[in-house]
Formats: C-alpha cells, sequence, structure tokens
C-alpha cells in the first residue's frame, strides 16, 4: 500500500486551533502499518467524550466545541481518520473500504487508546463508522449523540440530495475540499477557515479518502457494507443506553433521518431529541458551542453507573 503524510508545516497557524497532535499506528491489511492522529484534551480523568469527523473535513471541525467540554471537566479525543487531517493517506481509492476503515478506527480507539465509558458525539461519516464501533463494542460505550448522520443499508432510498453529492463527486476532476465544506456550513467560511481544510491535502495525490468516501456510502441492498450495517441495526434496536439526535435544521443531506432513530433506538425514547437551528451539513462549524452545550446537558442528566 503506498502511502503519503501530510507535511506538519502544512498545520502551522491555524485559527483557533492550538491543539498539539498525538499518534498510533494501526495495521493497514496490507502488511503495513498506518499513522493515526487525534487529538486528546482536558484531564486524563474525566469522562471521555469522541468526536468522529466525516468526509471531507478532520479534527479542525470539532475545534469549536473543544474548548466547551473541556472547560467542564470532561476528557476529549478527536482522531482523524485514516486519509484526513494528519493521519496517514493510502493513495489508492481501492485502498480504502468501509470494512477498513471501521476497523482501522477499531484498533486506534479501542487495540490502542483503549477507551471506555464513551459519550460518541458523531456527524456524516463519523456516525457511519462511530454506530459501527458502538454495535459491535456496545460495552465501550455509555451514550451517543447523533448529529447530521446516519447509518444506511441501502434497503431505504437515501435523499435526493446525498444522490447528487455521491454523482457529482465520482465525476469531479478536481475535489476541491476547502469549497465542499464551504457549501455544506450555513454561515459564510473565512478563507483562512477554508484554507485550514484545505491544508490537510498538498495536491491530489492526497485525497484518495476524500474523493472515494461518498461512493462507499451504502445506497443498494447488495452494497458490501449492507450486511454489516444491517447487523449493527440489530443491536442498535436493542441500544437502551442514552442515545440523543441534535441534527441541524439546513442539511438536506441527513434530513429526516433523526426520526429513524427516535423510532427505532430503545435508549432514544424518552430522550430531549433537538434540532438546532442555523446549522448546515457541517454544523460543528454553525452551532458547534451549542452542539457542545447539547453533550453537557445529556451527560450531566444519564450520570454513569
Amino acid at each position: 500500500m503506498d502511502v503519503l503524510r501530510t507535511p506538519e508545516e502544512r498545520f502551522a497557524d491555524l485559527p483557533d486551533f492550538p491543539y498539539e497532535p498525538h499518534h498510533v499506528e494501526v495495521d493497514d491489511g496490507d502488511g503495513g502499518r498506518l499513522r493515526m492522529a487525534y487529538l486528546d484534551e482536558g484531564p486524563d480523568d474525566g469522562e471521555t467524550v469522541l468526536l468522529l469527523h466525516g468526509e471531507p473535513s478532520w479534527s479542525f471541525l470539532y475545534r469549536r466545541m473543544i474548548p466547551v467540554l473541556t472547560g467542564s471537566g470532561l476528557r476529549v479525543v478527536v482522531p482523524d481518520l485514516v486519509g484526513f487531517g494528519r493521519s496517514d493517506k493510502p493513495t489508492e481509492l481501492t485502498d480504502h473500504t468501509y470494512a477498513r476503515h471501521v476497523g482501522w478506527a477499531r484498533q486506534a480507539l479501542f487495540g490502542e487508546l483503549d477507551l471506555h465509558d464513551v459519550t460518541l458525539v458523531c456527524q456524516d461519516w463519523g456516525g457511519l463508522i462511530g454506530l459501527r464501533l458502538v454495535a459491535e463494542n456496545p460495552d465501550r460505550f455509555a451514550r451517543v449523540v447523533a448529529a447530521n448522520t446516519g447509518l444506511p443499508t441501502g434497503d431505504h432510498p437515501m435523499s435526493e440530495a446525498f444522490l447528487a453529492w455521491q454523482r457529482a463527486a465520482a465525476r469531479m476532476t478536481q475535489m476541491d475540499v476547502g469549497r465542499i465544506v464551504a457549501n455544506g456550513t450555513a454561515t459564510a467560511m473565512p478563507a483562512e477557515v477554508v484554507a485550514a481544510y484545505d491544508a490537510p491535502f498538498p495536491d491530489d495525490r492526497y485525497k484518495a479518502g476524500a474523493r472515494v468516501f461518498p461512493s462507499l456510502v451504502p445506497t443498494r441492498p447488495d452494497d458490501p457494507a449492507a450486511d454489516a450495517n444491517r447487523a449493527a441495526w440489530a443491536v442498535l434496536r436493542t441500544w437502551r443506553k442514552p442515545f440523543l439526535t441534535a441534527f441541524s435544521d439546513g442539511d438536506p443531506i441527513t434530513g429526516g433521518g433523526d426520526a429513524v432513530f427516535q423510532k427505532v433506538v430503545p435508549g432514544a425514547h424518552g430522550m430531549s431529541h433537538t434540532t438546532l437551528p442555523g446549522g448546515g451539513h457541517f454544523l460543528q462549524e454553525d452551532v458547534g458551542p451549542q452542539l457542545a452545550q447539547v453533550v453537557l446537558d445529556l451527560i450531566a442528566v444519564t450520570p454513569r453507573p
């Protein structure tokens, strides 16, 4: 497997992002090793909140939430998925599969960091990966906050907005990552923030993960990931720990997906689900502090035994 690593100088002087990365290594599934980067902020003895980003963003997406959470005494772990941020970037589209990304995250978070009693906050692909981890390792998690995400199996039609994005991503000759994130927010994004989303990708060779992720979302019943996601739903249908939805009001990609979780997951029944006004698909950019407060409120009313 050919792998690129973004030069560290690309990450100098990022706006409102003073955090130093940590690193673990995972098996790449092809006889080699991959370095995954992550942030680990707040007190070591605080409850752990795991923030999982999606495509084509990275841990920078959570910069407005981290200080709110750590300021309340929580430990916040924010990995960069393989292919994104400061993590290593396999260069071939075929290097990236849904199953591999779940496996890489599992190795990093449980095999290396040995996280327990986790409150998961997941958006976009952070949910497609994170909810698989919840289903496979339910004892590792204490709570879930699902924000603008889903766990598709291909058995039900996806939104037309997502299907249009999937088609557009497949046709792109150049992927302008910063512009894609900016187009997924409800508020104007400053140029230096757009540049921060471009920072992990010096050129197109680094973008295999970002390019292929839309095509890896199961949209057909016979998709390679469909059975594994169905199995995950079978576990979620028995999940009785707190499960909260916090979707934004301005996301055409995942709009309405919160109702599915609220209906199907037992742990979602009776919870104070919220719709955050003024947020686009990347609601962490638009209403990050408000989403962080939702997480704090959930932890406050659902203390661990």
